[in-house]
């Protein structure tokens, strides 16, 4: 693994000696230059960097990013708890393209079987194709979400750029995809076909307006995810302007660092990836001290876990039965009792159970079970039952 990777050099972060000894910068092993490459022993979580943006439109540059948010990253304090966290330095350029994304590809695998989460700072966003890539040889099928301002399914280019890489996703086969959601996207940067598109797969999508009224309901999405992909130009120009494709509206900074605290309370999820951050464009490396905040969050979220998912014990869960006029299945609800979090219980083929034994348990909110008690499916389980069927 160490070949893929060059150390970083702290010399030029600023306050690089003077970290306190609670501070990042102290407490996490790092590749350094002239050091050794950390041990992944009884790690948790490992931070990647990648330089990979030949494919980035209209934002070349972002391969620099990682060490301007490490910079940020390192001068925060870690929480209330003990982190085992190392930071493996930067994948290098490949010659090609294709040796930069099999090199991804093979760090991302090797650390998914080590049960460590990647996190990775990019780099252009195609490189979700790579993180996606390292499931299969998990032989499980997986959840996505992208928080995004559009679906990147782009208009049927040939070669995947960081625009179009969820058809590469979509048509790759072996599909190893579930579930894609999108949280964020907002409609006038999204063709009308691409809605359609995203409607005939059962995939859900989720505007920026509807989303911002109730920060909250991306919870249970974000819970599903196996893979979390953050687009930067999600968050407005005001908050994050390093990003070539900025624009005025998206999330606020603090609804970001939500969205990755969320992410990092998910027992399900083992990996996240940070791209399109472009120090180019970025006023007093505002973008750079953000994504580093989200970075905080989610790793502060991660040492909260609840571990009540997957649901073993049913004793430590409230079970709630709901039936539905004219429909044939009645809807089984699960309230955790130690985090007070819902799932769905989604029926399926027997023959189907060792396939999508990971997915028929939908993580919802008390708002699905009261419109389940209203008399009408959630909209989450029937688009459940539709692809488990």
């Amino acid at each position: 693994m160490q070949e893929f990777f060059t150390p970083i050099d702290t010399n030029h972060f600023n306050g690089a000696t003077k970290y306190a000894s609670t501070a990042y910068g102290k407490l996490i092993a790092s590749y350094q230059k002239g050091g050794d490459f950390p041990s992944l022993e009884n790690i948790h979580i490992a931070i990647i960097g990648v330089e990979e943006d030949r494919k980035a439109l209209n934002n070349e540059g972002c391969g620099l990013a990682a060490d301007y948010v490490r910079e940020n990253l390192y001068k925060l304090f870690q929480g209330n708890y003990p982190t085992k966290i190392v930071d493996l330095g930067n994948i290098k350029k490949g010659n090609s393209i294709e040796d930069s994304y099999f090199a991804v590809t093979d760090v991302l695998s090797q650390l998914l079987k080590k049960n460590i989460i990647p996190i990775v700072i990019g780099g252009s966003q195609d490189l979700t194709f790579c993180n996606y890539q390292a499931y299969q040889k998990m032989e499980q099928t997986i959840n996505i979400v992208a928080v995004d301002s559009s679906f990147d399914i782009g208009d049927g280019e040939k070669t995947m750029n960081s625009q179009s890489y969820l058809s590469k996703i979509i048509l790759h086969k072996p599909n190893i995809l579930f579930n894609f959601s999108n949280v964020g996207y907002q409609s006038y940067f999204v063709d009308q076909n691409s809605v359609e598109l995203m409607d005939k797969l059962f995939f859900d999508t989720h505007r920026l307006g509807k989303i911002r009224k109730s920060m909250e309901s991306v919870e249970p999405i974000v819970r599903n995810a196996d893979l979390v992909s953050f687009d930067i130009s999600a968050i407005r120009q005001s908050d994050a302007p390093g990003n070539g494709n900025a624009s005025p509206n998206g999330f606020y900074g603090e609804e970001a660092c939500q969205i990755t605290r969320y992410a990092g309370m998910s027992d399900k999820l083992t990996s996240i990836g940070f791209y399109e951050i472009n120090p180019a464009f970025d006023t007093n490396k505002q973008t750079a001290h953000l994504v580093a905040q989200m970075i905080w969050y989610f790793i502060d979220g991660f040492y909260n876990r609840k571990q009540d998912y997957p649901i073993v014990d049913k004793s430590e869960y409230t079970k709630y039965r709901v039936s539905i006029k004219d429909h044939e299945h009645e809807i089984v609800f699960y309230k955790s009792n130690k985090s007070d979090r819902w799932w769905m219980d989604v029926p399926y083929p027997v023959n189907h159970q060792i396939k999508f034994e990971r997915h028929h348990m939908v993580p919802c909110s008390y708002s699905d079970y009261e419109t389940a008690c209203s008399d009408e499916l959630p909209d989450n389980w029937w688009q459940t039952y539709q692809k488990l069927g």
